[in-house]
């Protein structure tokens, strides 16, 4: 098991209502979201870099992206 670091975090105490009652586990929803989110940002990265080395993505590109990721469009 990874380790773990202890920190203290403040948050609006709406949102801390709120994430009480959509988990019992606020530690585990809160270490997903922020995994979720450095992926995101990796990703981002990586699409910029790709794009300073090869150029922007082409419109055939995206579109077979969204296929991939979303599937065919309805006819």
């Amino acid at each position: 098991m990874p380790g773990t670091t202890r920190i203290t975090i403040s948050l609006p105490t709406e949102q801390v209502a709120e994430l009480r009652r959509l988990t019992d586990d606020v530690s585990g929803y809160i270490t997903e979201a922020v995994s979720r989110q450095i992926r995101h940002l990796l990703l981002g990265e990586e699409f910029r870099r790709y794009q300073e080395e090869n150029g922007e993505f082409t419109e055939e590109e995206l579109a077979e992206a969204r296929e991939r990721i979303f599937g065919a469009e309805p006819v």
